[in-house]
C-alpha cells in the first residue's frame, strides 16, 4: 500500500505521516470551497440570463447554506461509519455532478435542487467538521495549529479564487468559469483516493504527539445507529449551557462572513460602481490576510485562553462591518476594512474547535463541533436570505452590515459567559 509505504520512509525520517493527511484535507477543502465562493460571482450572471429575482437566486444560495451546516455532525457520524476517504470521495462526486449538470438548468426549481440541496450535500460533508475530525484523530500537539490550516484554506479557497472565476465569468459566461471549479475538485479527489487514511493506526502510527498507537474504537455497524448518533449527542450536550454559547456565537460568525460577505460583495460593491473583476480582487485580499489571521489564531488557541479569544475576535469583527457601513466605499477605505476584517474572517474556528474538545472530550468533539457548526450556518443562510430580502426592500445593504456589526458585539460578550474548562462554579466566581 502506497500510503503506508510513505508513512514508513517519513518515520525513517523522523516526519509523521498526519501532516500528508492533514495537507490532503487542506487541499480538499481548498478545491470545494472554492465552489462554496462561486456562488457569489453567479448572483448577477444568473439574474441576467434568467431574469430571476435577485432574493429567489438568494433563497436558492441559502438553502446550500442550511444544508452546509445540517450536514455537519451527521458527516461526522458517516466519517466514524465509513470512514473519512469514502464520505469525502462521494461528496466530490456530488459537487461535481451538480456544478456541471447546472449547465443546463434553464427554471429556478433546478437552481435550488442542485446548488441548493445537491452542492449543499456535497460541500457539508467537507466543511469544517472534516478538517476538525483530521485534526482530532491525527493530532495530540500542534492540534490547534493544525485546525486553523484546515479553516484558513475553508476560507481563503473561497475568496481567492474569486477574482479568477469572477475574471472568467466576464470574459466567456459563468459556465466555462465554473468548469475550472470542477477540474480543481477532480484533482483533489485524485489525492484523497491515493493519499487519505482514516486513522493513524490504519499506517501503524500514534496520534502526532502521542507515543501509543490507539486502535479505532469500535463502530456499530447498524446504519440507523449512526444516523441517530448526531441526535443522540445533541440530547446529551443540550442541557449544557456552553454548547448553546458555542451554538449561539458561531451563528453571528457564519450570519457576518459566508451568508453577508462571501454571497453579497460583489452585489454590494456593485451598488457604489465597482466592477465584479475588482470586487472580487478585494475579497481576494481579505482571503489573502484570512489565512495568515487564522493560522494565528490557531497558534494562539494552543497558548492562551480560547474564550478571551472569542471576544476579541468578535468584538474586532463587529467593529469592522459596522465601520463599513459607514464608509464611502473608497479604494482606501475598502484596503483597510479588507485587512483588519481579513485577519480576523473566521478567526473564531480554532478557538471554538479548543472548546469543544475541552468540555465535551475527544471522542464527541467531531459530532459536538458538527452541531456547532451546523449553527454557523443556519446563521449564514439567515444573512444570506436576509440581505438579499433587504437589498430588494430598500435598495441598500448598508442596514445588513450594521445589524451583522451589532450582532458580533453581542457574541463577544456572550463568550465572557463561558466558565474555563474544568474549573468549578466556585472557582470560576472567585
Amino acid at each position: 500500500m502506497f500510503s503506508a509505504n510513505l508513512a514508513r520512509w517519513m518515520a525513517d525520517r523522523n516526519l509523521h505521516y498526519g501532516w500528508v493527511v492533514a495537507a490532503t484535507t487542506f487541499l480538499t477543502m481548498l478545491a470545494t470551497a472554492g465552489a462554496m465562493g462561486s456562488a457569489g460571482v453567479m448572483i448577477l450572471p444568473l439574474h441576467e440570463e434568467f431574469g430571476w429575482d435577485i432574493a429567489e437566486i438568494s433563497s436558492a444560495m441559502a438553502v446550500r447554506l442550511v444544508l452546509f451546516g445540517l450536514l455537519g455532525p451527521f458527516a461526522a457520524a458517516f466519517m466514524n461509519h465509513f470512514g473519512i476517504r469514502q464520505v469525502v470521495t462521494t461528496a466530490l462526486v456530488l459537487i461535481m455532478s451538480g456544478i456541471v449538470v447546472s449547465f443546463f438548468m434553464t427554471e429556478v426549481w433546478q437552481l435550488l435542487l442542485l446548488w441548493g440541496v445537491v452542492i449543499g450535500v456535497g460541500t457539508g460533508m467537507t466543511a469544517l467538521v472534516l478538517g476538525a475530525t483530521v485534526a482530532t484523530r491525527w493530532f495530540s500537539k500542534r492540534r490547534g495549529l493544525v485546525v486553523g490550516l484546515m479553516t484558513a484554506s475553508t476560507a481563503t479557497g473561497q475568496l481567492v479564487f474569486l477574482p479568477l472565476l469572477a475574471a472568467l465569468t466576464e470574459a466567456y459566461g459563468w459556465r466555462t468559469a465554473l468548469t475550472l471549479s470542477v477540474a480543481v475538485i477532480a484533482a483533489a479527489m485524485l489525492f484523497v483516493l491515493l493519499l487519505m487514511r482514516d486513522h493513524p493506526a490504519d499506517v501503524g502510527l500514534p496520534a502526532y504527539g502521542e507515543t501509543a498507537i490507539v486502535k479505532p474504537p469500535r463502530q456499530d455497524h447498524n446504519l440507523r445507529a449512526t444516523l441517530l448518533a448526531p441526535l443522540i449527542t445533541l440530547k446529551s450536550v443540550s442541557a449544557n449551557p456552553v454548547f448553546w454559547v458555542l451554538f449561539g456565537t458561531f451563528f453571528v460568525c457564519g450570519l457576518s462572513t459566508n451568508g453577508l460577505i462571501q454571497t453579497h460583495w460583489i452585489s454590494i460593491c456593485g451598488d457604489f460602481g465597482m466592477a465584479a473583476v475588482t470586487a472580487a480582487s478585494t475579497l481576494a485580499v481579505i482571503g489573502v490576510f484570512d489565512f495568515f489571521g487564522t493560522v494565528f489564531a490557531g497558534w494562539l488557541s494552543d497558548r492562551y485562553d480560547n474564550r478571551f479569544l472569542l471576544f476579541w475576535f468578535y468584538g474586532l469583527r463587529g467593529f469592522s462591518l459596522i465601520y463599513l457601513s459607514f464608509s464611502g466605499f473608497s479604494m482606501l477605505e475598502l484596503s483597510v476594512f479588507a485587512v483588519f476584517y481579513g485577519l480576523d474572517w473566521v478567526a473564531t474556528v480554532p478557538p471554538t474547535v479548543k472548546l469543544a474538545a475541552e468540555n465535551f472530550g475527544r471522542e464527541k468533539a467531531g459530532l459536538v463541533f458538527g452541531w456547532v457548526f451546523a449553527g454557523h450556518q443556519l446563521g449564514a443562510a439567515t444573512a444570506a436570505f436576509g440581505a438579499g430580502y433587504l437589498k430588494s426592500d430598500y435598495n441598500t445593504y448598508m442596514p445588513a452590515l450594521q445589524i451583522a456589526g451589532l450582532m458580533c458585539v453581542l457574541a463577544a460578550l456572550s463568550v465572557l459567559l463561558l466558565r474555563r474548562p474544568g474549573a468549578s462554579p466556585a472557582a470560576a466566581a472567585a
